[in-house]
């Protein structure tokens, strides 16, 4: 390429190349308006056909203010010079796949849209401010420095926007107010530094809006303040050594999950309070949680079928203190989530604490209370969310309310037996609360034993042989027929008639029950069954 064949722009550029010096164009000026470059000058220049650096010289190829025509073909080039290019209009898209480079920045540019597939950057790539009308293709890239997208705008509804398979970063993801209408693919990524999406705008209702499938985060992964996303976001697999933030989001997929995280590990917070509001499905199961994980002032609603799932989830604090109550059905099954903070307040309408454990309750609240919580559960009889409450009330040294939640669970047993076992389960629940009210026997004897000895004082049995028989004493011999395995020898004296002897059948009956419920209770007691 012979100098007297370069436009007025291309000439700046030629001389200014090898000391790295900036050519500006017509900044701002539309694209009619501004002074043209053609792409296979820009390659030229790159590869070699610009003037010898003189030494001292650091090439730089640094434009602003242009519109580059025809294709830039960098495919599997070594680029030894770093690229600078602000506020220049592309016609064709830049083809970069397999390259080598320095430093790449796109800084305020508009462009069809841009292939750089499985590229090596000794530095950063930034595309700031930027304007595609396709697709961004990132597939196996990798940069040593920061990969920032802040203010970029992407349009490609039809297809993947953004596709970073296996991208590496050694800095950090930066796409803060990044606005991207179409999927963003980021799946098995590494990104040494944080991943920041704070205020950042993804839309492709119906559809997959981010899919960052075992992505790893060596620092922060930030969906706040300001985030918001029509359609599925997937962290399924995600290893982030710091924390998530959702605080503030907007997620918007009605009717399925908005937020598909399944074992996500998380070495300190996962935080989706603070303003989050998400319609549609969340999904944590397996995730694991170094300390808090929150819902404090959330808002989630998916009405008729599972709002927030933590099946398997394990956190050492876990806040579920939501702005309004879950519109859909929370399933905590085999979770286990350390500190619990809730109020009843937002308790969600439906509640599934199969096999859930957590270590304390935060919010002290009596055993009525705690049992209106366990009763909004969907699967029926279940007897260890019951056994799990009456634990966390036994590490308290409340041992009343304990028993109080253990009565219960026999209660909510019974609904579901046959009819002669619920009959006897009533008999053992009036007699001594299933073992947990062992006082009412007490209650119950002495009641039968006042009725007794008043019937008898004033109609006193004929004795079986009078010369043997003891003296009779109406307490006594009411005793004697309420204790079945004691005998104070007036039982086998004394011979009641008419309705005395009725009474005396019932009282025997009565100790009997008595006996039999007693037993049982104790030992059910005993055994904390």
């Amino acid at each position: 390429m012979r100098i007297d064949e370069l436009g007025p722009l291309e000439r700046q550029l030629w001389h200014a190349y090898a000391q790295g010096r900036t050519v500006e164009g017509r900044p701002g000026a539309p694209r009619a308006a501004r002074p043209t470059v053609r792409a296979e000058f820009l390659m030229a220049l790159l590869l070699g056909a610009g003037p010898e650096a003189a030494p001292g010289d650091r090439p730089a190829l640094r434009l602003g203010g242009a519109s580059v025509t025809g294709t830039l073909d960098l495919r599997f080039a070594d680029i030894a010079a770093p690229i600078a290019l602000t506020d220049c209009r592309f016609t064709e898209t830049p083809l970069l796949r397999g390259a080598q480079l320095r430093d790449l920045t796109l800084a305020d540019c508009v462009l069809p849209g841009l292939v750089a597939d499985a590229v090596q950057i000794h530095g950063r790539l930034v595309l700031s401010h930027c304007r595609l009308s396709g697709p961004l293709v990132l597939t196996g890239t990798e940069t040593h420095g920061d990969l920032d997208l802040t203010h970029t705008v992407i349009c490609a509804p039809d297809a993947e926007a953004v596709s970073a398979v296996r991208l590496r970063t050694g800095g950090n993801l930066l796409c803060a107010h990044m606005k991207v209408n179409g999927g963003m693919r980021l799946s098995g990524a590494s990104i040494t530094g944080e991943f920041d999406l704070e205020g950042a705008h993804l839309s492709r209702p119906g559809g997959t809006v981010l899919d960052a499938y075992h992505v790893q985060v060596g620092e922060d992964l930030t969906f706040h303040p300001g985030f918001s996303a029509e359609g599925r976001i997937i962290l399924s697999g995600a290893d982030v050594g710091a924390a998530i933030g959702f605080c503030g989001a907007r997620l918007h997929h009605p009717g399925d999950i908005a937020l598909e995280a399944v074992d996500v590990t998380v070495n300190r917070n996962f935080d989706l309070g603070a303003g989050l509001n998400v319609t549609g499905g969340i999904t944590l199961d397996g995730s694991q949680i170094g300390t808090r994980l929150s819902f404090e002032d959330a808002t989630l609603s998916r009405p008729g079928g599972t709002a927030l799932s933590l099946r398997l989830t394990q956190a050492r604090e876990t806040d579920l203190r939501t702005r309004v109550p879950v519109d859909g059905t929370v399933d905590a099954g085999n979770a286990r989530l350390g500190v619990l903070y809730d109020a009843p307040a937002t308790w969600p309408r439906r509640l599934r604490l199969s096999d859930t454990a957590y270590d304390a309750l935060a919010t002290p609240l009596t055993a009525g209370e705690r049992l209106a919580w366990i009763r909004r559960g969907t699967e029926g009889y279940l007897p260890q969310p019951y056994e799990q409450l009456a634990a966390a009330y036994r590490r308290l040294g409340h041992e009343d309310e304990a028993r109080t939640v253990l009565l219960a669970k026999q209660r909510h047993r019974r609904s579901a037996l046959p009819l002669h076992a619920r009959v006897w389960g009533y008999v053992q629940d009036a007699t001594v609360g299933y073992g947990y009210r062992p006082g009412r026997a007490a209650l119950w004897i002495i009641a039968l034993l006042a009725v007794g000895a008043t019937f008898f004082s004033a109609h006193h049995p004929a004795p079986l042989e009078a010369a043997k028989a003891p003296p009779f004493n109406p307490v006594f011999y009411a005793l004697d027929l309420l204790l079945p395995l004691f005998g104070f020898g007036q039982k086998a004296a004394y011979a009641p008639h008419g309705a005395g002897q009725w009474l005396a059948y019932a009282l025997t009956t009565a100790g009997w029950v008595l006996a039999t419920t007693v037993t049982a209770g104790v030992s059910r007691a005993l055994n904390r069954q």
